[in-house]
This record gives structure tokens, sequence and C-alpha cells, in this order.
């Protein structure tokens, strides 16, 4: 976040509140673009601080309750799916409910071990503007390969209307843990949380609105946990004086997460990655450029 002395400004708080909201769901990095944009207005940044994390917080959290109002009817067929064949203790052929519950569940297991170990050091050792840079040309290449092996693929059976319907159908089990293993590369600032989601999804043969809907639901567990186990950093003293931006960084972003889950939910049901996948190539290079040469 940026930082003027020790704490952060409400000013600071609001621009970065609105990046968030964006950034984080549609597929080029908020957290590389956190740390690029502060670098290239001059804000002088330190992202490791615990006060730095307690502000995360709070937009992370705000990010995770809008996915989760926004497929809130999903998630109560998903839950209550999970619930019948956990009674059951096997998973019905015909129950479409508890098979992508369970995707889910195989989805956010890796991500989470992967997140709890590895999270801390990578975010150490990549935390500057330059490699965020250069991690966000990558992050491009891999939008830009998933697509072209999307296209090589037999598409979805689209004689199933129901995207749910489609997606437990359609994505194995296998596909399911690597869609979560990838989910892992935005870890390293720059890349795409959800763009690594959506591209393994579509690797794993799913059309590109589908794989955008299981991003988003894979998404909402993985962002409200992380964000639910930090909540005593922002309400302990490491949270002291930031509280207030928090506070107004977290409705900035729930607001702009809310307009990009829609706006997204809508484009990938026609569109594709690649436009996405030309912004983060050029601006990494651009910026790669700028930082290197400065």
């Amino acid at each position: 976040m940026i930082v003027f002395g020790a704490l952060i400004s409400y000013f600071q708080a609001i621009v970065l509140g609105l990046l968030q909201g964006f950034s984080e769901l549609f597929p080029i990095s908020s957290l590389g673009h956190s740390v690029i944009l502060p670098g290239l207005l001059g804000w002088d940044i330190h992202q490791n601080d615990n006060f730095f994390l307690a502000f995360l917080v709070a937009t992370h959290l705000a990010t995770a309750l809008v996915l989760l109002g926004f497929f809130w009817h999903d998630w109560v067929r998903i839950v209550r799916g999970l619930l019948r064949s956990l009674r059951a203790r096997e998973i019905a052929p015909e129950d479409t409910d508890a098979r992508l519950g369970w995707l889910l569940v195989v989805g956010t297991i890796p991500a989470g071990i992967i997140g709890l170990l590895l999270e801390h050091p990578l975010r150490h050792l990549f935390a500057s503007a330059t490699s965020a840079s250069l991690f966000l040309m990558l992050n491009g290449i891999l939008l830009y390969g998933a697509e072209m092996l999307r296209r090589r693929a037999p598409g979805p059976d689209t004689s199933l209307p129901d995207p749910d319907t489609r997606i437990a159908h359609h994505l194995s089990w296998r596909g399911g843990l690597g869609v979560g293993v990838s989910q892992a590369l935005a870890l390293v600032p720059g890349i795409s949380r959800s763009g690594a989601t959506m591209g393994g999804g579509l690797v794993a043969g799913l059309s590109n609105e589908d794989a955008a809907r299981f991003a988003f639901l894979l998404a909402t567990p993985i962002i409200g946990a992380a964000a639910v186990l930090k909540l005593p950093v922002l309400f302990g003293s490491d949270g002291d004086g930031v509280r207030g931006q928090s506070l107004v960084a977290a409705l900035c972003s729930g607001a702009t997460a809310y307009i990009a889950v829609r706006f997204l939910m809508r484009y990938f049901e026609t569109n594709r990655l690649t436009p996405f996948a030309y912004y983060c190539f050029g601006a990494g290079f651009a910026c790669s450029v700028y930082f290197l040469a400065t």
C-alpha cells in the first residue's frame, strides 16, 4: 500500500481500494498492480510491513463478501449438495451440486496448503515493482497460451445449458486439482489469481464462461478464509492508525469488485482472455523498461 511516514492516507486508501476490487477479479493481478502503481507514482511503499497486511485484510474481505453475495444461491445449493453426499457417504451420479462442491474442495486444498507454506517467502522475494512488471508480462504469456491450448482441445458439451451442470460434468477430479494448483501461482506479484485459475480451467476443457465461473467460486473460500484468519492483525496493534482507511478501502474494493464480477460473467459468455493477455504483456513490458531505466 501507499505509505507516507507510517500511515496510509485516505486518498491512497481510496485509490488502492478501487484498484484491489477490480484487479482481483480481472485477470491482471491485483497484487502486481498494487506494487507497480505506487512505484510509478513515486509513493513510498513497504509491502511487508504489518500495518500494510492489516490494510490488505479489509480489502480482501470485502472482495470475498461480494463474491459470496453474488453467487449466494449457488453456494446454498453447493453446501446442501455437500451435506447430502456426506450423509449418504457417496456422490450420487445425478447430484450436480454435490460433485461441484467436492470439485471446489479439491481445488481449494492445494491452493490453501501452498499459500500457507509459500505466501510470505514469495512476497518478500518478489515484492518489487521491477519483478512485478516482469511477472505481469509472464501473466500475459500464460493467459495467451491457455487460450491457444483451449482452441486445440475439444470444446465442452453445449447441450447442457446450466453452467454449474457443465462444470460438474466436464471437469475431472484431476482437472479440479490442477486448477487449484494453478491458483497458487498468484502468490507471486504480477501473476493473476483469477487469470491463473481461468487458464487452468480452459486447459482442463471448460469454456471461457464456465472457467470464469469456476474461478470466482474457487476464489471465494480462499480469499475469505485468508482474510478471516488475518482479521486479528487488523484489530490488533498493527491495525492502529489504519482502521479508518481500511474501512474506506474495503467499501471502494467491494464496489468495484461487484461491478467487475457482473461485467466479467457477461463478458466471458462470448469473449476470450486474449485482450487481457495483450494488456498484461504490454503493460508489463513498458513498466519493466521504465523501472530498469530509472
